[in-house]
């Protein structure tokens, strides 16, 4: 009788044909091929379009140069101005992109946090090599202070850091969908130095009169890139640490270069006339060192507190020739020995 177990042997299977193996890939080859690009396809392209473009496309805007070209400042208001920019974009025109138009927003990043102080459009943008982007738009002032605090530092400072921020969209040819980017970017602007090298040319001085009793031509140098539209300005008038009058400049539109002002003035006669003749000033042969300090500005008949009070903040100094004038009034410039008398 035979040893063999029936149902052992009905449990036993052949051995696994390698070769047939072999040969079923190479049958459907194309299927598993098809298999694994479908599985790239869902797995590593919207990996690509979620994470990699937006990321390059930041780092492209981030390499983005922004200069600006010029910024006027017109038709001012208590609540309002006109500000146009003009400025120009370099970027790496190798990814044909555009970028949405948004609202940037204008920082003092001299200071820390950076101080919001306007708020402008900015148009819609191409990645060609050079753009220029030229803005012109009425804005209305939300916060006084912050603007005021903005204009002091231009008027004080040789240099401002401004920095314009705001979030866009950025479409990459090609791609249907669009990616947030954020637009950030800090130029410097050269400032106003206090005004140095302010001076008076031609002084007039008339002693018939305590009021309107001196004229000039003010001459007013502006090595920024600003036009601004200041208005009817009125400054305090110091001498030797003493308040001797009020001078008087209309329609002041400062434009970047040197700007020429006729100005009219009220001074104290009496404080000047004895620093002609007295030491130590008598010293100086006619040439008297002034103070002038921000009072008022009224443009348009409305007050204009971002103004006034930036140039109230700090004094700007000023040396006038006197000599010439004195002598068409027969007045001495030199000193004179008054203790003999």
């Amino acid at each position: 009788m035979s040893n063999i177990n029936p149902d052992a042997a009905k449990t036993q299977t052949a051995p696994v044909d390698a070769s047939g193996k072999k040969s079923h890939f190479k049958r459907f080859w194309w299927a598993y091929l098809l298999a694994f690009l479908v599985v790239a396809t869902v797995i590593i392209v919207p990996s690509v379009l979620l994470v990699a473009v937006p990321k390059i496309a930041q780092q492209k805007l981030n390499k983005a140069k922004l200069t600006i070209d010029g910024i006027s400042v017109t038709n001012t208001q208590t609540d309002s101005l006109v500000m146009a920019i003009n400025s120009t974009i370099e970027a790496d025109d190798s990814v044909h992109a555009t970028v949405d138009a948004f609202a940037g927003t204008l920082y003092l990043a001299d200071v820390d946090p950076p101080l919001a102080f306007a708020q402008i459009d900015f148009p819609q943008t191409t990645s060609s090599a050079t753009q220029a982007v030229n803005i012109s738009q009425e804005i209305q002032i939300s916060d006084q202070s912050a603007l005021t605090a903005f204009n002091k530092a231009l008027l004080s400072s040789m240099s401002v850091q401004v920095q314009v921020k705001g979030n866009t969209h950025i479409h990459v040819r090609g791609i249907s969908r669009s990616y947030p980017v954020t637009f950030d970017k800090t130029v410097i602007l050269k400032g106003l130095n206090n005004f140095d090298g302010i001076s008076i040319l031609d002084p007039s001085i008339s002693a018939r009169s305590s009021t309107n009793n001196f004229n000039g031509t003010v001459y007013i140098p502006n090595p920024s890139v600003l036009t601004l539209d200041i208005g009817n300005t009125t400054f305090t008038n110091y001498f030797n640490g003493e308040e001797v009058g009020q001078t008087y400049i209309n329609n002041l539109i400062l434009y970047p270069g040197n700007n020429t002002f006729f100005a009219t003035a009220d001074i104290k006669q009496l404080p000047i006339i004895n620093a002609l003749t007295q030491e130590p000033f008598c010293e100086l042969k006619g040439k008297l060192p002034f103070q002038l300090s921000g009072k008022d500005v009224v443009n348009n008949g409305q007050v204009i507190p971002y103004f006034r009070d930036a140039l109230a903040a700090s004094n700007q100094s000023i040396t006038i020739d006197l000599s010439e004038a004195a002598k068409k009034l027969g007045l001495p410039t030199e000193c004179i020995d008054l203790s003999s008398n």
